[in-house]
């Protein structure tokens, strides 16, 4: 059954579809060849709507009379199109295939509109026009492109796309605590925060790009920024101010997502956590608001700040050290449960904080209210959102010897003060 199908929808609409995808690719092509002499083309506008209407009609056609006149009609199709190519060739001497290979698409996702497909053709269609009128920003791309960071997108791929989905996702070592498939995520993790931080300070420039790599990090682990940071700021050189910024805008954000998690869950939980979480985000964001207003906005913090980036786009040593770390913390936290016993929602949140926030927000989102107190879920995620605090604060202290941690180690205590106060007294 396919996905999105317009089920009963009138054969007519569906070829009208198959034409507008083969205009749509046709402008993009007809304009960007809009300077070439005419006759020299292997296909304009008119043709393009044409090999879309053709695909069609040919689906349509093949739903009768089977597969076999789909792939004939495919075959007619490319051998038609190879020929114009080659006679192009010979007139102009340009031997580029990229209009030989959008007119096989157009006719293709023509075809699969007319199979009721409409929603996956049509965006087909428009990311294939999209990618052709980026042409000359992709090429420009590949031109500034190092060899260095070509290979680190590709190690990127292979941890992250080939070795991170074979690990086991289970418990292993004392207690079963320690899970490959969690720690090898964490060590991707990092890795691409690496990575998105050499192209944010790249593409923006340093100030903004260490911020911008802050942003993104603090939705998805502010712990894997904080402990990349950290490890820039021990060069002396390093603009403290600005990387201390970038780590609490970090934090910062973690807030409103535990906010987000618990109000997909459960929304009387979430009014609860409102003002604790929004005081310990406000608290964070503007220590990271003073820390980048004092920051030094002359040239040579910028270069100070981006040189760890030149130097190599991808930290897979740091990444890996961090995975030991991760490993170590969740071994001491359950050792800690099985030796102290199970003493409370609170002692399990603070434990489960120590790594992760996420997981323990949405365990008691999912408890709260029938099988337990508000009250009480809402000050277990308020004492993980501490614990991942502190942990965070000891991460910048130690990491950096000592340079940032009076700027994110106060703020962090602040918050987390502010954040039990207004919990216990709600």
């Amino acid at each position: 059954m396919p996905v999105n199908s317009l089920a009963s929808v009138h054969p007519l609409w569906l070829l009208a579809v198959s034409l507008a995808i083969g205009l749509l690719i046709g402008v993009e092509r007809g304009w960007s060849r809009r300077d070439e002499e005419e006759g020299t083309r292997v296909a304009g506008v008119r043709t393009y709507a044409l090999l879309g209407l053709l695909g069609g009609v040919a689906g349509l056609i093949a739903q009768h009379l089977g597969a076999v006149w789909l792939g004939a009609t495919f075959v007619g199709v490319a051998a038609a199109l190879v020929v114009a190519q080659v006679l192009r060739y010979r007139h102009t001497g340009d031997l580029g295939v990229t209009s030989l290979v959008a007119g096989l698409l157009t006719f293709s996702l023509g075809a699969l509109a007319s199979f009721e497909w409409v929603v996956p053709a049509v965006a087909g269609a428009v990311v294939t026009t999209l990618l052709l009128s980026y042409k000359p920003r992709l090429h420009a791309w590949l031109a500034h492109l190092r060899p260095e960071e070509l290979q680190a997108a590709l190690k990127l791929l292979l941890i992250s796309l080939v070795l991170l989905p074979i690990l086991p996702d289970r418990g292993y070592g004392p207690w079963e605590a320690l899970n490959p498939y969690q720690i090898g995520w964490m060590v991707v993790l990092i890795a691409a925060i690496s990575f998105v931080g050499y192209l944010s300070v790249k593409v923006a420039g340093a100030r903004r790009g260490l911020l911008l790599t802050a942003l993104a990090a603090g939705l998805v682990s502010s712990t894997a920024l904080t402990l990349h940071f950290a490890r820039l700021a021990r060069v002396e050189a390093a603009p403290a101010r600005l990387l201390a910024a970038g780590v609490l805008l970090a934090c910062g954000t973690m807030f409103p997502r535990m906010f987000l998690v618990s109000a997909a869950v459960d929304w009387p939980l979430a009014q609860r956590l409102a003002g604790p979480l929004a005081a310990m985000a406000v608290a964070v964001y503007l220590a990271a608001a003073w820390q980048w207003w004092h920051t030094p906005r002359d040239t040579q913090t910028a270069e100070r700040a981006s040189e760890p980036y030149r130097q190599s786009p991808l930290e897979l040593g740091s990444a890996f050290r961090f995975g030991v770390l991760l490993a170590l913390i969740m071994l001491a936290a359950e050792a800690l449960r099985r030796w102290w016993g199970e003493t409370g929602v609170y002692l399990v949140a603070a434990l489960s904080g120590i790594s992760d926030v996420d997981a323990i927000t949405l365990s008691l989102s999912r408890l709260a209210g029938e099988e337990l107190a508000l009250g009480v879920a809402a000050m277990g995620v308020v004492l993980a959102a501490v614990s991942n605090n502190l942990v965070k604060a000891g991460i910048a202290a130690a990491v950096s010897h000592g340079r940032i941690a009076v700027a994110v180690v106060l703020p962090l205590v602040v918050a987390s003060a502010l954040g039990v106060a207004l919990a216990w007294w709600g």
